[in-house]
């Protein structure tokens, strides 16, 4: 049996510019939720599903994190880490590099490059988007359709942890 809650951890801010073919997000900064969740239990990657259930993030997958640059124009995303730790580069080559373990979230703007660095071997994360969006894999400098679609796409209604009053209706205006 997993217990556990959602709590309302601190959230740090992170704004990224354009890093060479990386375009990251111009208005959106990256939100960093450091243990989110406590978890007493086995099944951390379901108790994840669900709370961004709740809060209308349809989980999509559960995986790691892919070891190339790449972000998306289709979708904001959130990463939920279930297990192990990970040191992830934000924001295209020469990023940021955080360190992550189980607890912890990312919520990716559209257009935020990520990378694996490094993980345990127990590294799991769950990603989730808001409805209708979806995590196409750029890997290129993008076209100028796709930089609209960066700046055009929907904010979600509830923050993916903590719901209406969480960090997204305040950083994410």
């Amino acid at each position: 049996m997993v217990r556990s809650q959602a709590v309302d951890a601190p959230v740090q801010t992170l704004h990224l510019e354009r890093n060479g073919w990386v375009p990251n997000n111009p208005r959106l900064p990256v939100l960093i939720y450091i243990k989110a969740i406590t978890v007493d239990g086995s099944d951390t990657a379901a108790l994840f599903e669900k709370t961004f259930t709740a809060n209308g993030w349809p989980p999509q997958w559960r995986d790691g994190v892919y070891d190339y640059h790449h972000y998306h124009t289709q979708g904001h995303e959130v990463l939920g880490v279930s297990s192990g730790f990970a040191r992830l580069m934000l924001g295209g080559p020469e990023g940021r590099v955080l360190e992550v373990s189980a607890g912890d979230v990312l919520l990716l703007p559209a257009g935020t490059g990520h990378c694996n660095v490094e993980s345990s071997d127990d590294f799991l994360v769950v990603g989730a988007y808001p409805p209708g969006q979806h995590p196409d894999i750029c890997r290129q400098a993008p076209s100028s359709e796709q930089l609209d679609s960066i700046l055009r796409l929907p904010f979600p209604e509830l923050d993916p942890i903590q719901g209406l009053h969480g960090p997204v209706s305040r950083h994410w205006i």
